[in-house]
């Protein structure tokens, strides 16, 4: 079983980046669960969400206290909550900013787990760019995809489009796409450092 756990604030489309992130997996043909933990149910406040992919039937139902990868979607987070407890050794982390992890004094998690499984990706940027609001979600799982491999983008696009239409649907899309390519890069720039 894979488990993911997603960091952020009301208003970020926390819940839903977990939603999409279930319903791309079962787009290839996996068993999926997406569900969140709410403390204060208010915009800006801290939210988390967790979504488990498997091969078999998941029967599993509490929270995730040591994820397989981390989606962090607020930066801001890093100095208010310990996003990091838990993750395994060889764990998977994507953060959105635009900056390095060195850039935001992280060189030292770099340094213990190695740049090969974490990421950092401007999806607030993103969001804005093609939705014209600053929302991380869809860039994020997109960015996912290209750095855990866990995922086809195509299996991304179909869950955009089960969750949105119209022009939001294809900001999302171009959002998404452009997030898949530039993790991609960075992957890729870093195999060959």
């Amino acid at each position: 079983m894979f488990q993911i756990r997603v960091h952020g604030r009301g208003g970020q489309g926390v819940v839903t980046a977990t939603e999409m992130l279930s319903v791309a997996a079962f787009e290839e043909g996996r068993h999926a669960q997406a569900f969140p933990s709410f403390g204060s149910e208010r915009t800006g406040a801290p939210v988390v969400a967790f979504c488990r992919l498997d091969d078999k039937e998941i029967r599993l139902r509490e929270p995730i206290m040591e994820p397989d990868a981390l989606i962090i979607q607020d930066p801001t987070l890093l100095h208010q909550i310990d996003v990091f407890s838990g993750l395994k050794p060889d764990g998977y982390v994507l953060l959105n900013s635009a900056h390095s992890f060195e850039q935001i004094g992280l060189g030292e998690l770099v340094k213990q787990r190695g740049h090969a499984r974490m990421c950092t990706l401007p999806a607030t940027e993103l969001g804005l760019k093609h939705v014209g609001r600053p929302i991380p979600n869809v860039p994020l799982i997109a960015g996912f995809a290209a750095l855990s491999g866990m995922f086809k983008l195509e299996s991304v696009v179909k869950a955009i489009n089960e969750k949105f239409s119209g022009k939001v649907a294809a900001g999302n899309i171009a959002a998404a796409t452009e997030a898949y390519a530039l993790v991609k890069k960075q992957m890729e720039e870093r195999a060959h450092a």
